[in-house]
C-alpha cells in the first residue's frame, strides 16, 4: 500500500520540533496541574478553613429552588438537591493562581538566565576585539617599495 504524499512532512512535523516540546509540556502541564489541585486540596484549604471556623470549602454551596416540575430523586429516594457549589470555585480559583505563579516564576528565571547568557556573549565579544590581519606578502613587498621611493 502506498503511503500518501502528507504522510512524510506530517511525520517530520510530529517528531522534529515543536510538536515534541508541545506533548511533553502538556503531559507535564497535566501532571503538575494535579499536584497544585491536591496542594490546594489537601494542604491550603485546610489550612484556610482553620482560619475561618473549620468550614470545609467544597461544602461551601447554596442550594437553589425549583421553579418548575418536582424535584428528582435519587435511588434511595432523597431528594436530589439544586446546589451552586461555590466552595469548588473558590478552591478552583486558588488553584489557578498557584498554577499561574508558579509558570510566572519558571518563565522569569528562564527569561533572567537567557538574558545573563546574552550579557555573557557580549561581553565576550566586547572584552576581545579581533586582531588585525596579518598583511598579505603583496602588501608588505608594496611597503617596501614604498619606502625606498620615500628615500629616494
Amino acid at each position: 500500500m502506498k503511503k500518501p504524499a502528507w504522510f512524510d512532512e506530517f511525520m517530520t512535523f510530529a517528531v522534529k520540533g515543536n510538536a515534541m516540546a508541545l506533548a511533553v509540556g502538556t503531559i507535564i502541564g497535566a501532571a503538575f496541574s494535579t499536584i497544585t489541585k491536591s496542594l490546594t486540596d489537601d494542604i491550603i484549604m485546610p489550612i484556610i478553613a482553620i482560619f475561618m471556623g473549620g468550614i470545609d470549602f467544597s461544602e461551601l454551596k447554596i442550594t437553589l429552588p425549583r421553579l418548575f416540575g418536582e424535584a428528582p430523586v435519587d435511588e434511595a429516594g432523597n431528594i436530589i438537591a439544586n446546589t451552586l457549589n461555590y466552595g469548588n470555585f473558590i478552591s478552583a480559583v486558588i488553584n489557578f493562581f498557584i498554577l499561574a505563579l508558579v509558570v510566572f516564576f519558571l518563565v522569569r528565571s528562564l527569561n533572567k538566565m537567557a538574558e545573563i547568557g546574552k550579557k555573557k556573549e557580549e561581553a565576550a565579544a566586547a572584552a576581545e576585539p579581533p586582531a588585525p590581519p596579518a598583511p598579505s606578502a603583496e602588501e608588505v613587498l608594496l611597503g617596501e617599495i614604498r619606502d625606498i621611493l620615500k628615500n629616494k
